[in-house]
């Protein structure tokens, strides 16, 4: 295996291509797009009008559902200017230590690191799980916890709403009930995998600030490894198929006919199976376009001046007896966005948050304008009066937030596939964490089943 091909200039195709590049393969990265990064981008909003915001959010499944003040005053009065934002929130599970331990040799990120926090109706705890907390958790749960991959694939079926009964006793059920919403981005308790819970918890958990944030935004991840991988990088040029002949991918087109001993692809699992072209397993198929993401409503909001002990928090939240699926709406604020200069001119602080829902649910007016108030509320908890120091906020609903949702019933692929020479990354594949983080490790486990094969 020589030469290999990787579709999608996201952070696990660029992550996976820079890892080979670096072993001495020969890598070539694909991406339709004309910039890189995919849905982990930091837009700097000087550089857009609002055609151009409208237009790129829609091909990430989103749209500008609600401002204050409305959208086109809001880029006719330049107010986002000196703004950078992400496509949709991030946060990233365990802090400096595990980013730069993925991204080693590629340049070192800076990272805005935090424990987490809880809002309460009479303002929050901070943190959301001190030591004596960690300390107290069933020896049960603990167990479970330190047990390895095998003790993880026998809970994959079982439902967080059995294990909550079982083991969920005061602070530990609480603790269950929001982590495990956050780290699925699902409300229902029935949908949501043990097994995948508690493989983010043990990276949650294995530092003193299990979440953080890039300074500089989420570009600042990739960078490193978008100039690591110099000329190889083909922006603006789509695969259209990918062929396959006995079992391997025979030639993969794109502006023209390109063969590769081995390719790899982090596209979005339904947008995978309209490229495979030939005798693909149907069972293969089948499951590629079964696979179901997640839905939230994000936002955005920008203020004239904070609460100082806010700045650098990120707050989880729940909110009960909603009437959405799973009936409680779990969510986050992040102030960490506060602490980073490069992302808001120097008078102003940036907070991003979002509360979940289903694809369905994020496409119906009632349930956005739930979730708004619930958004709003968590934030006058914090915030008292919190709209006399806003400049604007932004809301955007997102119907497929991520790859796959982490849930019993999505079977997400393994990164090897049943075609001898076409293996996956990204967040749609059986790999630990959610967001980057699973796009993250996708690639980095890539790297050594890629490795170990050569040797």
């Amino acid at each position: 295996m020589k030469r290999i091909c990787i579709i999608g200039g996201g952070i696990s195709g660029l992550l996976a291509g820079a890892l080979l590049a670096r072993e001495g393969y020969e890598v070539e990265i694909f991406e339709r797009k004309k910039r890189l990064g995919g849905r982990a981008i930091s837009m700097k909003m000087d550089e857009l009008n609002l055609e151009e915001y409208r237009s790129l959010l829609s091909n990430f499944n989103m749209n500008i559902y609600h401002s204050e003040p409305e959208a086109e005053i809001l880029f006719e009065k330049g107010l986002l200017k000196g703004y950078k934002l992400d496509l949709g929130f991030h946060v990233i599970g365990g802090g400096e230590r595990a980013i730069n331990e993925w991204l080693s040799g590629f340049g070192k990120v800076r990272m805005i690191e935090t424990k987490l926090a809880y809002i309460k109706e009479d303002g929050y705890e901070y943190p959301f799980l001190p030591l004596k907390d960690r300390i107290g958790f069933l020896p049960q749960i603990l167990k479970l916890l330190l047990s390895g991959e095998k003790t993880m694939e026998e809970l994959d079926p079982v439902p967080m709403s059995e294990t909550i009964e079982r083991y969920g006793k005061g602070k530990m059920k609480l603790t269950l009930e929001v982590f495990s919403r956050v780290i699925a981005t699902v409300n229902d308790l029935n949908r949501i995998s043990t097994g995948e819970t508690l493989r983010s918890l043990k990276l949650l958990l294995r530092g003193s600030s299990p979440v953080s944030y890039p300074r500089g935004g989420l570009e600042s991840i990739y960078a490193g490894l978008a100039s690591f991988m110099k000329n190889k990088i083909h922006l603006g040029k789509p695969v259209r198929e990918i062929v396959v002949e006995d079992n391997r991918v025979s030639k993969v087109v794109a502006d023209r006919d390109h063969e590769f001993d081995a390719v790899i692809s982090s596209l979005l699992a339904e947008d995978l199976s309209k490229i495979l072209k030939g005798d693909i397993p149907k069972d293969y198929l089948k499951n590629l376009n079964s696979l179901t993401g997640t839905g939230s409503l994000c936002a955005y909001v920008s203020f004239r001046k904070i609460e100082p002990d806010l700045a650098g928090k990120t707050f989880l939240f729940i909110e009960r007896d909603v009437g959405l699926e799973g009936n409680d709406v779990a969510g986050m604020i992040d102030f960490m966005t506060c602490l980073d200069r490069e992302l808001s001119p120097r008078d102003r602080y940036l907070v991003q948050a979002y509360a979940i829902c289903t694809p369905e649910e994020a496409r119906k007016k009632k349930v956005l304008d739930k979730l708004m108030e619930i958004i709003e509320s968590n934030l006058e908890k914090l915030m008292p009066g919190f709209k006399t120091y806003t400049n604007w906020i932004l809301y955007l609903p997102v119907w497929h937030l991520d790859g796959v949702a982490k849930t019993i019933e999505n079977k997400k692929p393994p990164l090897i596939t049943p075609i001898e020479n076409l293996y996956l990354v990204g967040d749609c594949t059986k790999a630990p964490g959610i967001g980057v983080n699973c796009a993250m490790s996708s690639a980095k486990l890539l790297h050594e089943i890629i490795k170990k094969s050569k040797d």
